[in-house]
């Protein structure tokens, strides 16, 4: 591929946020990636068909439909067999803009472990395992297990990387108690490593962990207390697996005033500016 190309999950527009936040930031990510040189492909399912890019009215259909699938790798299938319309999440973006020869992918959070001993653990994380990709994310979504979920990215040899930080960032916030053991300062650093990764032959995915800017974080301590409150809601009213991660979400939302809505777009655009810059250091490299 000669071009710079950045793949974009669409869960964020059908599930991650409310309407009109979901279009105008699917909008806006497209056009920071463009500012940085790139070709943004938002990837998603419309009527069984898999769309890798998709028009400005195919991005509202998404964002507006009622009844779009959440997809992970293992439900891509489903989706397209009964001609469905679905947003992918980490784990099918991953595999089905791969196939597509992109490199390069910004989201906001991957999944992982979810907390307590529920056995909730994202396909996102083997996912990464599999497919050669630089993954741009703000960490993982502070409602996780944390520490769990970097003992499953460990063990599955993901490469995890900080950019300009040395603590692994958790979505609305920039740092945490978690220490991270590579760390490095440019874009061009990531690309060499990947470039590096592929040569050796050793599958998998890198995740660059990017920081929110510093202006839109929501403090930890403030942040930790509306996560359990809203853990503790979703228990309450039995939410689990695939409808969990939206719910608590939409709570943290609620319980901030907004705060925690306006980091999650803040964070995207971030991760879509440097997910750019990436790509186009790896054409470069």
């Amino acid at each position: 591929m000669s071009k710079a190309y950045v793949a974009l999950e669409s869960t964020v527009i059908a599930h991650g946020l409310p309407w009109p936040v979901n279009f105008k930031t699917a909008l806006a990510m497209e056009e920071v990636v463009k500012r940085e040189g790139a070709v943004p492909k938002t990837i998603g399912i419309i009527n069984g068909n898999i769309k890798i890019g998709m028009t400005k009215d195919e991005l509202k259909y998404l964002a507006t439909t009622e009844n779009v699938m959440k997809v992970g790798t293992a439900e891509i299938p489903v989706a397209t067999a009964m001609k469905n319309n679905a947003a992918t999440t980490v784990s099918a973006t991953l595999r089905l803009s791969a196939r597509e020869g992109i490199e390069v992918f910004a989201t906001g959070g991957i999944g992982g472990v979810h907390r307590d001993v529920s056995w909730d653990v994202s396909q996102d994380i083997i996912e990464l395992s599999k497919t050669d990709m630089v993954v741009v994310s703000a960490g993982v979504k502070s409602i996780l297990d944390v520490e769990k979920t970097l003992e499953f990215l460990e063990t599955f040899q993901v490469t995890v990387i900080g950019y300009q930080t040395d603590s692994f960032p958790l979505f609305h916030c920039r740092y945490s108690k978690y220490p991270l053991n590579i760390t490095v300062e440019t874009p061009e650093d990531i690309a060499a490593i990947f470039k590096e990764k592929r040569k050796l032959g050793i599958e998998g995915a890198i995740l660059v962990a990017n920081p929110i800017p510093e202006e839109y974080e929501v403090p930890y301590d403030e942040l930790i207390k509306y996560v359990e409150m809203a853990v503790s809601e979703a228990k309450a009213k039995g939410v689990s697996g695939k409808g969990l991660t939206p719910f608590l979400l939409g709570r943290l939302s609620e319980l901030s005033d907004g705060k925690t809505l306006e980091a999650n777009v803040a964070l995207l655009k971030n991760n879509a500016s440097l997910a750019g810059k990436i790509a186009k250091a790896l054409k470069k490299a």
